[in-house]
Parts: structure tokens; C-alpha cells; sequence
């Protein structure tokens, strides 16, 4: 009786153990089946996402449609400057002057066609933010004195942007080794007469009077030289040089592109810093050389006549 008893627990204490090593061995097996499924969307998600970037790289486009699509966007009001108050006047060191009081723009007024329109200006600074990865509040705010300033001197806005582009890459306290500095690399000490107005050559820094100086420079440069070419050149201090080492062609190509995204065309803010082509000269030709070929043609005309003449003759003959 004893000996039945011990058999039975010993035959349940071995069913007991086998239903536990059975479970864990499930379990274990569920645990690695979803470690492994773990692994596999962790590879499918990382995948997708380096196939999301590439696409991005190559077609920046794309993240503004995505960016679209995300419900967390919210609506940027329009940032156009006020006619009545200019956003950058309170940045000048001295007040706007009164005589602008007088002149009140005219809903039939049409925007000057250098300067552009508001849609523009806006487009304009959306596409430098991104390109040069600067805030879009700095961009507005450099963009704006960029325009400001181009209207008070009667200056083109993207040549004066395309040179901070070249310059500084929209950087207010860039400095170069010889002492140029600011957002147009304006050397200071040179042009300390032209910041004296704005507090000395401190004010170099300012972005606004760095702007304002660097584009007086400019379109000084450019009456005195005659073309934008040569006054490029002159800003670039090459004046006295066979060439510029294309540097005029660089800020002209990046105006080209501002030019392009100012008209609603899509370019891509990774796109390189190609310079402008120079035309191809055309050689002019030589009115000698014309009668010469002229000359040819008739006398190569005269003897194929002269050789059909005899066989038209023969046949004639013949008749």
C-alpha cells in the first residue's frame, strides 16, 4: 500500500514537473517569436525612414508636402511689411525721416519691378532660411533691411542679398582675416567715414548699418565701373587684378537663383553654388574672308557649268 502511494505521488510530482518545463518552454518560445517580429519592424521602421531622408535629400520639396500633411502644423499668418510702419525703421540707430509722412502709397500704386512684390520678398526669405539654415525670424529680418535699403538707394534687393550669400553666408559677425566683417564683409577700417552716422566702426556688426554701408559700397563700385560685372570686382577688391577669381560670377549665380524662387520657380536649396557662365565669345567675321567664300562658290559654279556645257553640246551634235 505504502509502495502505491510513493508511485502515485512520484508519478504526479512528474506530470507536475513536466507541465512546468513544458510552460516555460512556451513561453520562452513566445518570448523569442516576438523579440524576433521586435527586431524585424525595428528594421522595416529604420529602412523606411533612411528611404523617407534619402528622398528628402534629393527632393526637399517633398518634406514641405509632409509637413503639410502633419496635424500638428499650425498657420503662419502673412509677415509682409506694413506700408504705414517698415519693420526694420526701429532698428535704424536714427528714426525713419518725416518726409515719408507726406507720401502715403495709393491702393493703384504699382510696386516698383525691382523691388518686387510682398509674395516675393516672402518667397524669397522662406527659401534663404532653408538654404542657409538660419531662423526664418533672422531671415525675415535681414531680408526686410536687404529690401529696405535697396529701395532708399535705388539698388536691386537679391544683387545686395546674393553678396551677403557670397560673403558671409548670412552670418552678422562673420570676420575675415584681413578685417573685412559683418554680413557683407565690410572692412571697417577702411569705410569708418561711411559709420559714422550709425556710432563708428563698432556698428560694423549691426546687421542693419552693415547692410546699409556694404550696399552704398556697392552701388558705388558699380557707377564708378559702369557695369555690375566690374563693380563686383571692385567690391571683391580686384579691381587692379586680370580677374576676380569668379567671384562675380558666384554672387551673380546666386542671383540668377534668388531671381528664379523671387518668380515662383522651384529651386532646390541644396543646389550647388554654380556660378554664373560667362557668354561665349563669338568670333566677329571677316568681311574679307565672306567675299573669299563668295568667290569660291562662283567660281566652283562656273566649272561644273563649264563641264556640262560640252556633254549638252554633244547631244546636240548628235540630234
Amino acid at each position: 500500500m505504502l509502495n502505491q502511494i510513493t508511485t502515485a505521488m512520484r508519478k504526479v510530482a512528474s506530470q507536475s514537473a513536466q507541465k512546468t518545463i513544458a510552460h516555460s518552454i512556451s513561453m520562452r518560445d513566445t518570448t523569442s517569436r516576438m523579440i524576433a517580429a521586435a527586431k524585424h519592424g525595428l528594421m522595416v521602421f529604420g529602412l523606411i525612414a533612411l528611404a523617407t531622408l534619402t528622398l528628402i535629400f534629393f527632393k526637399p520639396e517633398v518634406a514641405d508636402q509632409l509637413q503639410a500633411l502633419s496635424p500638428f502644423t499650425q498657420a503662419v499668418a502673412s509677415t509682409a511689411p506694413s506700408a504705414d510702419i517698415p519693420p526694420m525703421a526701429n532698428l535704424m540707430d536714427e528714426p525713419a525721416g518725416t518726409d515719408t509722412d507726406d507720401v502715403v502709397p495709393t491702393a493703384s500704386a504699382a510696386p516698383s519691378p525691382m523691388l518686387g512684390t510682398d509674395i516675393q520678398q516672402k518667397r524669397v526669405t522662406e527659401w534663404l532660411s532653408k538654404r542657409y539654415r538660419v531662423a526664418g525670424d533672422a531671415t525675415n529680418m535681414l531680408v526686410s533691411a536687404a529690401y529696405l535699403t535697396a529701395k532708399e538707394i535705388n539698388l536691386d534687393p537679391l544683387l545686395i542679398l546674393a553678396v551677403m550669400a557670397i560673403e558671409s553666408r548670412f552670418n552678422p559677425f562673420a570676420e575675415s582675416p584681413v578685417g573685412a566683417q559683418g554680413l557683407m564683409q565690410v572692412m571697417s577700417k577702411v569705410h569708418h567715414d561711411k559709420f559714422a552716422e550709425m556710432g563708428g566702426a563698432q556698428a560694423a556688426l549691426n546687421p542693419v548699418a552693415n547692410i546699409r554701408v556694404g550696399s552704398l559700397i556697392l552701388k558705388e563700385y558699380v557707377s564708378r565701373g559702369g557695369s555690375v560685372e566690374a563693380g563686383l570686382k571692385r567690391y571683391v577688391g580686384a579691381a587692379e587684378m586680370e580677374t576676380d577669381a569668379g567671384y562675380g560670377a558666384k554672387v551673380l549665380g546666386e542671383y540668377d537663383r534668388l531671381k528664379a524662387v523671387a518668380n515662383g520657380k522651384r529651386v532646390s536649396v541644396y543646389a550647388s553654388m554654380a556660378s554664373r557662365s560667362a557668354p561665349k565669345v563669338q568670333p566677329i567675321p571677316d568681311p574679307l574672308d565672306r567675299t573669299k567664300s563668295a568667290a569660291g562658290l562662283i567660281n566652283a559654279k562656273t566649272a561644273m557649268e563649264d563641264q556640262i556645257k560640252p556633254e549638252n553640246a554633244d547631244k546636240v551634235t548628235a540630234l
